[in-house]
């Protein structure tokens, strides 16, 4: 579609251009229901079949065995900072973070404010978290380790997930789920907004292995344990609809037209390398995040100048290239390259970079 830009914003982000014809196609009357899928009720068949289909999806595309349940709530992965906490670190027990940035800082902050004993046993902070830790010494005995698969604002991405000798993993992997195959089985949850890898805003994916659900203390409030949102199969309440059908409509992309886990990876390690090549090939450009740690969703980045940043963001709009500019905490450019982004549009990028470049080296 000619007036469509290339869209690299870190989330909301870009959806495949499939499913949004199909959510037009559609969006009038739904499955021959004569009602928008915003319109049809959440008791209906109509869409006991969108999230039942959801469900399945996640499952089969993540090889999820049976021990783990898939729900989906609201209030953004924020939220579960506080909830993991207030269902999964019983009293007199602590939990382990590891401190890769912005929104594993925050996670931390929310479980202090639950708990006293949480234990930040790994930082990057004396290196401006533009770098994964390593050699990671975790308590033997902390009830989880919780860590932040990726993180957008600085560019940076766990390659390889730490052993932690049997304590359950919880992670937060809201821009990259489903970006790549991996080993569910450490892990006790995880967490993931939508609004980057797998739909719009407005509904978190959550997935919860059995063992931690009897951890959940009975006296919490209803709508803050995870067991209510599993024994109800996510409809407690109204769940977000519209963001749940557009959810299995991309797991169904990412299934029947990229073909799973391991072609979306090849993909986006295609998509990253020819980014990456294009910064590192001339002095014009300079990765901020150190290269055994680079994120294969977002590619932050700096040129010689804010002056030249501020030119190259407009330039790159103007140019149907949108979403360039760099998190408003660190400044530079980031390129949010998702599932969803395609290979044509970071094609179109490396050339313009190429142009910039020349112009103004």
């Amino acid at each position: 579609m000619k007036d469509r830009i290339h869209n690299f914003n870190a989330g909301p982000a870009a959806l495949p251009l499939p499913v949004l014809e199909e959510i037009q196609a559609e969006f009038l009357d739904f499955k021959g229901s004569g009602m928008s899928i915003t319109e049809v009720s959440h008791r209906s068949k109509w869409f006991d079949d969108v999230i039942e289909n959801a469900v399945v999806r996640v499952r089969r595309v993540l090889d999820l065995d049976e021990r783990f349940h898939v729900v989906f709530l609201q209030g953004g992965a924020s939220m579960q900072f506080c909830m993991v906490p207030m269902n999964l670190l019983p009293d007199g027990q602590s939990a382990d973070y590891v401190n890769t940035g912005t929104w594993a800082t925050k996670a931390i902050k929310e479980a202090r404010i639950q708990a006293k004993d949480v234990n930040v046993v790994a930082s990057s902070e004396e290196q401006n978290f533009l770098c994964i830790p390593k050699d990671i010494s975790f308590s033997p005995h902390a009830a989880y380790v919780h860590i932040t698969s990726n993180n957008t604002i600085k560019g940076t991405q766990w390659a390889s997930f730490p052993d932690t000798t049997g304590i359950p993993l919880i992670s937060d992997m809201s821009s990259d789920i489903m970006s790549r195959p991996f080993d569910p089985s450490p892990f006790g949850l995880i967490y993931a907004g939508a609004q980057k890898n797998l739909g719009p805003a407005g509904a978190t994916l959550v997935i919860i292995r059995q063992d931690m659900l009897e951890r959940v203390p009975q006296d919490l409030p209803t709508m803050l344990k995870y067991t209510t949102f599993v024994e109800k199969n996510s409809m407690f309440n109204t769940p977000p609809c519209f963001a749940v059908y557009v959810i299995q409509l991309v797991l169904k992309w990412l299934e029947e037209t990229v073909g799973g886990l391991e072609k979306m990876a090849a993909l986006n390690r295609q998509k990253a390398n020819l980014l990456y090549h294009a910064i590192d090939k001339t002095g014009f450009y300079s990765g901020a995040a150190e290269k055994d740690s680079r994120s294969l969703m977002n590619v932050t980045f700096r040129l010689p100048s804010e002056e030249l940043e501020r030119h190259f963001v407009q330039q790159a709009m103007d140019n149907g290239m949108g979403g360039l500019k760099g998190h408003r905490s660190v400044g530079g450019c980031r390129a949010s390259i998702y599932n969803s982004t395609s290979l044509e549009a970071v094609k179109a990028l490396v050339d313009f970079m190429e142009e910039f470049a020349q112009k103004h080296g």
